[in-house]
């Protein structure tokens, strides 16, 4: 008795989990339930939380990047994010989920204008392989975060 109810069960454990496996199959695989480098906007049931994300003073990027964008390999990449906020916002850029900092072939430029205005431009010379991937721009300060994304890709360039 105890063998068969044992038996039972775990029948039932692996009939749920190829069920479960064989719903998943109707989708297609390249869309995505994320919307990455959207601006967080709407209504929100939790007023404190529709308060931050649209507060007036909050950070808000201007003007960015196209999002998708292919570059020849061995030139020059070059992103460029605008935002506004009171206090001015700060710019963190990304690239596949881990912050960039300055190197040797990449460089960070940043513009403050007037008090609460910021640009920031980054620069990859010469552009690699290993480049390509999805670069985000990230403008927060005590009232909100705004990001946008840029995916990109290489193609090689025949003279």
């Amino acid at each position: 008795m105890y063998k068969n109810l044992l038996i039972l069960c775990f029948g039932l454990l692996l009939f749920g989990q190829l069920s479960e496996g064989r719903r998943g199959r109707g989708r297609g695989r390249t869309k995505s339930r994320v919307q990455i480098g959207l601006p967080i906007t709407g209504k929100y049931r939790d007023p404190e939380s529709d308060q931050y994300y649209n507060n007036n003073n909050g950070a808000k990027i201007l003007q960015a990047s196209h999002f998708d964008y292919e570059y020849v390999l061995g030139h020059k990449i070059a992103f460029l994010c605008v935002a506004k906020g009171n206090p001015r916002p700060q710019i963190t850029w990304y690239k596949d989920g881990a912050e960039i900092f300055q190197h040797l072939y990449m460089h960070i430029h940043e513009w403050r204008i007037g008090e609460d205005k910021v640009k920031s431009k980054i620069e990859i010379d010469p552009a690699t392989q290993m480049d390509a991937g999805l670069y985000e721009c990230t403008a927060d300060n005590m009232y909100s975060i705004d990001r946008r994304s840029f995916k990109t890709d290489f193609s090689i360039a025949f003279d």
